[in-house]
Parts: structure tokens; C-alpha cells; sequence
């Protein structure tokens, strides 16, 4: 396979000593040991094709940010190498060096100049730039006049200002407002469909679900899995809720897909299935029809509490809807070991037509960050067809009453 990314054996530790004048002898090779060597990032190993964009996920501390500085240049490896083709355009950090004293206008022409544009090259697209920013005036106004979102408009606008082979977008674009995210994710769809590679770090699950064919996770500066962004993020939304005792565990159902399984084991899914109006257990639905949720909950552990949880997801993993038993006060107290709880759920299937998952939570109050006695992703899968309805699109169905007069 072709690559225009290739990470390989990449290694990065910064090393303290007791004094400056010992680092700075230790560069020539003379024998001085560090006092405390900080390993941020061991071994990763990976190629990126040409067009394949690529979701980068972890904790705070993982090692994302330091990676992408990596591959961006800006930060050498302690071990391994880079190998890249073609050019990188990079939003690592707000701002992109941009000088407060200087206007918008003349930081986009400094920091263009330093991806290597020249001045002939810039005056061509600079018009363009100030039209997409959408700052008016401010454009020659003082950077430090700026707002964060402003700075990221200036910022995105030149970046993107000549399709590059490779973009990479560190979290910026949680800074700013939703018009712009959505401005913004419209030019890198674009630049995707035209062949660029996307190297995106961002904690949004919906966006690394939405834009991105894989996804990487790093865990304490290691590649801890590499593969379909909703199996991946399935095992980092696990991975943030584990707590002593807790168990993650993944397997492939008869569907094909992945079901991801954590939790401490006081409690767990027994039974779950769909059933339509007539009491059959059904996989198929139709768009509108009302139907119930059934899921039966083993107690195997004394507990305080017990909420169920659950979430209805589309095909790329994105929560259509969901809730729990303490939203609905219906919180169940002290359930003793060997209890088994019956919950029914009905609610009429608003959603367009597709592959949807059922997700459900075994936890002690309204959230799973407290105590996670089960967390079940793919526990179901269903198909909702549209059978009697009229022709429509997208995730939902709300259909309107549309009234046509002449005036």
C-alpha cells in the first residue's frame, strides 16, 4: 500500500538534570546521566494512504499533541523517523505564532511566508483569506485585539489556503463558534474529496466518527489500538470510565461488528431485544412504528444503586438519543445479589432509515464516570426500513405539514 505518512519507531523523552551546564555537556558526550528521564512517547508505528483521514484520541497526557508536533517538524524524536510526501499544512496551536502587535494582514503574509509561500503567492489568495476569516475590519486590526475564535479563523484561513497533501488540525476547531466549525468542516471535506490526507486530534467523538475512516489511540504515550473509529472510541469511552477491579473486554458478534463490554461486574445485561406492537422480537422496523425496548438486568453484587442507561446509535456511532433511570427518577436503591429487574421501553422509531445500535449503562447515579458496573456498546443492533412513509432524508423522521398559497 502506498503511504504519504509513514511514523516509523517513533520514540520521545525529555531528560532533566541537575544542572544546565551538565545537560548542555551531556550534548557533547560527556557521560553525565540524567537525573529523571520522562518517556512521552514509545515506539508508534504507523502509515497513513493517500485521502485517509485519520482520528487521533487519548486522555490529556497521552502524547497526542507532541506526536503531531513530530510529524509536523516542529519537535524532533528522541528515536525512529518520519517519512512524509508531500507538503503538511498544521494547526497545532491557536494562534500559529502570530505576532500581537501585528495586524491579521500582515501575520497571514509572515506566517505563509514560513510555510514557504512567497509574496507573489500570498498577494494571489489574500482577498480570499480575508473573505473566508469573515472579520471585517479586524483583519487590520492588532492581533492581540483578537478574539480566540478570531485568531482560529485567521489561523484555519491560511492554512487552508492552498489544498496541502497532508492537514493536520490539533483540537483547534473546538474553539470556535458553530458557524465557523461547520464553515470549517465543509472546506476539509472538500480538500478530502480533492485527495488530502487528514490527521485530526480531537476528543469530539461525533467528529472523528463523521470525518475520519480510522482511528489511533494512544494510552501513557504507547499505541494502544488502531483500527474502525467506532470500535476504537467504543474502547477509549471504556478505557476513561475503568476503575480498580474493572475489566474491558471486545468481541465480534454474529454481525460482524465489534462489541465492546467494561465494567466491575456487579451487574450486568442478561436479555435484550425489540419487539413491535404484536409482541414479536423483531430486528426490522419501520420508520414511525412504535415499538418496546426489553432489557433484563442481573444483580450479582449487593449495590447502593442501580440506574440503566441507554443510547440509540447511527451506523458511524453517533447517539441519536439517550437517557437513563435517574433522568427518569427511577433510580433503583439498594437492589440485593441474585435480583433480576424487567425494564420496558417504548418510544416511537422517529429515524430515517439505516443501522442503528442500542448502547446501555449499568451505573450507580447519572453517570458512568462514578461507579460503571456495566457499560455495553452494540448490546443490539437493529435496521429501521421506510415502508409506508413518504420519500425523505437524513437521521430523523419529522415529517411536516407544508402549506402552498399564491400571494
Amino acid at each position: 500500500m502506498n503511504s504519504v505518512l509513514t511514523v516509523n519507531n517513533i520514540s520521545k523523552s525529555f531528560k532533566d538534570y541537575s544542572s544546565e551546564w551538565k545537560r548542555i555537556l551531556s550534548w557533547f558526550g560527556l557521560g553525565f546521566k540524567p537525573t529523571e528521564e520522562h518517556h512521552i512517547l514509545k515506539h508508534i508505528n504507523f502509515s497513513i494512504a493517500p485521502g485517509e483521514a485519520v482520528g487521533i484520541v487519548g486522555q490529556n497526557g497521552a502524547g497526542k499533541s507532541t506526536l503531531l508536533k513530530i510529524i509536523s517538524g516542529t519537535l524532533k524524536p528522541s528515536q525512529g523517523s518520519i517519512h512524509i510526501d508531500g507538503r503538511i499544512s498544521a494547526i497545532l496551536e491557536l494562534g500559529m505564532g502570530f505576532h500581537p502587535d501585528l495586524t491579521g494582514r500582515q501575520n497571514v503574509y509572515h506566517s505563509a511566508g514560513l510555510m514557504g509561500f512567497t509574496y507573489e503567492q500570498i498577494d494571489a489568495v489574500i482577498d480570499e483569506i480575508k473573505a473566508f476569516t469573515e472579520i471585517g475590519d479586524y483583519f487590520d486590526q492588532p492581533v492581540r485585539t483578537y478574539s480566540s475564535g478570531m485568531q482560529l479563523r485567521v489561523a484555519f484561513g491560511v492554512v487552508t489556503a492552498y489544498r496541502p497533501e497532508i492537514l493536520i488540525i490539533d483540537e483547534a476547531l473546538s474553539v470556535g463558534d458553530a458557524y465557523f466549525q461547520h464553515k470549517s468542516l465543509n472546506r476539509v471535506r472538500e480538500f478530502q474529496k480533492q485527495g488530502t490526507t487528514l490527521l485530526l486530534v480531537s476528543h469530539d467523538r461525533g467528529a472523528i466518527q463523521a470525518i475520519c475512516d480510522r482511528a489511533i489511540l494512544l494510552e501513557k504515550g504507547s499505541l494502544l489500538m488502531d483500527g474502525n473509529p467506532q470500535e476504537v472510541m467504543d474502547f477509549y469511552n471504556a478505557l476513561i470510565a475503568e476503575k480498580e477491579n474493572s475489566k474491558i473486554t471486545q468481541t465480534t458478534n454474529e454481525n460482524g461488528k465489534v462489541e465492546t463490554i467494561s465494567g466491575t461486574g456487579e451487574a450486568t445485561v442478561e436479555k435484550i431485544a425489540l419487539y413491535n406492537t404484536k409482541g414479536e422480537s423483531v430486528e426490522y422496523v419501520g420508520v414511525g412504528d412504535q415499538v418496546k425496548l426489553q432489557i433484563e438486568v442481573k444483580v450479582l453484587q449487593d449495590i447502593d444503586s442501580l440506574v440503566l442507561g441507554y443510547g440509540i446509535k447511527n451506523r458511524l456511532g453517533q447517539v441519536m438519543y439517550g437517557t437513563n433511570t435517574w433522568h427518569t427518577d427511577q433510580a433503583i436503591a439498594y437492589p440485593t445479589a441474585g435480583s433480576i429487574y424487567k425494564f420496558t421501553i417504548s418510544f416511537p422509531v422517529n429515524l430515517g432509515v439505516g443501522n442503528y445500535s442500542i448502547q446501555t449503562a449499568l451505573v450507580d447515579r447519572d453517570t458512568h464516570l462514578t461507579s460503571n458496573y456495566e457499560w455495553r456498546d452494540l448490546a443490539f443492533v437493529f435496521d429501521v426500513v421506510n415502508i409506508d412513509k413518504k420519500q425523505f432524508d437524513g437521521s430523523l423522521w419529522i415529517e411536516p405539514n407544508i402549506e402552498v398559497v399564491q400571494i
